[in-house]
């Protein structure tokens, strides 16, 4: 190695979750004996300032070039030391991160003595990979100035005007036919009780008239390849059938024979084969539903204007971006078979409820049972319908304030109308929240509490009112509420096509099923594919005023690496040794993230850009012919034969 290997180690109390259960004198006075190691020492948490400061003055004191940390999960920090240690004149990448919390304390939290036994043997391997650390150094990568946002709703409207206003060119993708995702089916917007379409058009109106944002409709992302800096996505554009001679007559719509359940309303009414989505939609331009057009050609006999083509095909196109945005959205619960759902007209979702109340919806914004169009005396609100089951055991976070805004419309408007919440638990979270819980209190809303394994029972006796039973273990009773209309308060679920969508564009999801950010504290916004980051509820459930959060921040994120023209390539990479690969492919079909593939010759090739260093290839090659940087197998047997090479052990 050319050089006296000079290793400082530092065991990190972390408050008492370590300290609490591991000796951790003890584990540096045994580390301070290892081989190599010149200064062992505890502190109580060494991600502090002192802490950090300790690192560097002994570095300078002491001459280190290795470093080990013994602290939390390398997940949390391990940045963070590594900076301390570039900052001291010593290689990032000689620096070592040994996890005594998640592996050692937390998981042996009842037994001490053993814990502080393990915690030595994590050092001694430790110290065993910090002996045969190598200096690595990051590489540049050049970056085109230009953006792709992947979601055409509030969230992805924001971005792409936040980085258009800064100067970078924009591309918006939308895979419905209008724009405005979510939110733009809402009425009211909680805490302000602006229409959601006050809020929206404005913003659609700014983005569609800036130059530097090209806005794609009814398109769907075909392929992403490539890597930050330089992203190659392929788009699908499906026709609308309908181009911009179209004078908005109407008459295309009037004559076509074709009534299909409209998806805007929730299936609440029927629209036509041929329809504009909703009021004021962006693009303001009829569209032909090719699934249900029976071909009839109806529409094109009465357009004057020759603005409707049946034949018109799907047209594909490259887009060339340096970063991108996704901000898909998410889809409602459909609580089929659940509550009466769809058995009862009366029974509908809190969406369906959003659409009659608003002025643009089917009844005009007046309130009814869509039964018999009467105005209902009765109004029970059932929440967490979808939310914290087994099978979904997340909270959706906004609904419960969303039901309180709506009840409370409903009482202003409504004010003989009775309206019951029955909950679980009121979770009206963040600023003016809980202030709209009480003032739903003092408007007369009744509120009763059920118990998740007693949910409320809904029946309807002889075609009569809905009936519905809830104990209320408050009251240690069960109450029996009449309802005219029963809303029942849905979750907040991933998007139906958020697995085929991460899968092409690199980017892994939760058990929950929403996008995964890199870091929960240090990258929420980031992905685990270098140039791609989450906004709004694609990432997880959110309120309108997170996700423009988001957007702002998920702007600033990617317009850092744009505006230097460059970024840092992490160096902990594969390698292939050409001599040794025998062409099997494996590497190939393995790796997630698409980083390594056959070349010219034959032979494996890493894309360095792509490779996040994971191991899955080196692992599963069968002649060993690929080195994970950092990781190499020298070192991973080091840490083997120190772990049961006890002969140092401190008994």
């Amino acid at each position: 190695m050319g050089e006296e290997l000079r290793i400082g180690c530092y065991i990190c109390h972390c408050g008492l979750n370590i300290a609490g259960v591991i000796n951790v004198e003890k584990v540096a006075e045994a580390t301070g004996k290892l081989p190599g190691v010149v200064i062992s020492k505890h502190y109580v948490y060494m991600c502090s300032e002192p802490g950090q400061e300790m690192i560097k003055k002994d570095i300078k004191d002491h001459n280190l070039n290795r470093v080990v940390v013994a602290s939390c999960s390398p997940q949390m920090h391990e940045p963070t030391f590594r900076s301390v240690v570039e900052e001291a004149g010593v290689n990032r990448y000689l620096f070592e991160m040994a996890n005594l919390r998640e592996q050692c304390s937390w998981a042996h939290s009842n037994n001490p003595v053993k814990a502080t036994e393990k915690a030595k043997d994590i050092l001694r391997m430790a110290v065993a990979k910090a002996r045969l650390l190598q200096p690595l150094e990051k590489r540049e990568v050049q970056v085109k100035p230009t953006t792709l946002v992947v979601g055409g709703g509030i969230t992805g409207i924001q971005a792409a005007l936040e980085l258009a206003n800064r100067g970078f060119s924009t591309y918006l993708v939308e895979k419905a036919p209008y724009l405005g995702g979510r939110v733009i089916q809402l009425n009211r917007v909680f805490l302000t009780n602006e229409k959601a379409s006050d809020i929206l058009n404005p913003m659609i109106n700014a983005l569609t008239s800036n130059p530097n944002i090209e806005v794609f409709t009814n398109t769907e992302i075909e392929e992403i390849t490539g890597y930050i800096g330089n992203f190659e996505a392929k788009l699908k554009r499906k026709p609308r059938f309908v181009n911009k001679k179209c004078n908005l007559c109407g008459k295309c719509i009037e004559v076509c024979p074709v009534e299909v359940p409209d998806e805007f309303n929730f299936g609440l009414n029927n629209r036509k084969a041929i329809y504009i989505p909703h009021k004021n939609a962006t693009p303001n331009i009829p569209i032909i539903d090719e699934a249900n057009c029976t071909r009839c050609g109806e529409c094109v006999k009465v357009c004057k204007q020759n603005a409707i083509l049946l034949d018109s095909k799907p047209e594909n196109e490259e887009i060339s971006v340096g970063t991108i945005i996704v901000a898909t959205g998410y889809d409602p619960y459909l609580p089929v078979e659940e509550y009466g759902f769809r058995e009862y007209e009366d029974v509908i979702t809190q969406f369906q409820l959003e659409r009659i109340l608003s002025s643009n919806g089917p009844t005009n914004g007046r309130l009814i049972q869509p039964s018999n169009g009467k105005v209902p005396n009765n109004v029970v609100f059932v929440l967490c319908v979808g939310s914290r089951a087994p099978d979904r055991p997340y909270c959706s976070r906004v609904c419960c304030s969303v039901a309180l805004k709506n009840a409370m419309l409903i009482k202003e408007e409504y004010p003989d109308t009775q309206v019951f919440i029955l909950y679980r638990d009121i979770r009206s979270f963040s600023k003016g929240q809980e202030e709209l819980y009480g003032d739903a209190r003092m408007k007369g809303i009744n509120f009763f509490k059920y118990l998740a394994d007693k949910p409320p029972k809904i029946s309807k006796p002889d075609n009569s009112q809905i009936q519905v039973q809830v104990f209320d273990p408050t009251l240690g009773m069960t109450v029996e509420i009449p309802t005219d209309l029963l809303v029942l308060v849905e979750a907040i679920t991933p998007r139906k096509d958020a697995t085929e969508l991460g899968s092409k564009i690199g980017v892994t999801r939760t058990p929950d099923g929403f996008f995964r950010e890199a870091h929960p504290k240090l990258k929420p916004l980031d992905t685990n594919s270098d140039g791609i980051y989450l906004a709004g509820v694609a990432q997880f459930p959110k309120d309108i005023t997170e996700c423009i959060v988001q957007a702002w921040g998920a702007a600033a994120r990617v317009a850092i690496p744009m505006s230097k023209g460059r970024v840092d390539v992490e160096p902990i990479v594969a390698s292939v040794n050409e001599d040794l690969c025998i062409e099997c492919g494996t590497c190939e079909s393995i790796c997630p993230y698409g980083a390594i593939k056959k070349g010219e010759k034959g032979k494996a090739e890493v894309t360095e850009i792509l490779c996040k260093g994971c191991g899955s290839c080196a692992a599963s090659c069968p002649a060993r012919a690929i080195t994970i940087f950092h990781f190499t197998d020298e070192q991973i047997l080091a840490q083997s034969l120190a772990v049961i090479g006890r002969e140092n052990r401190e008994l």
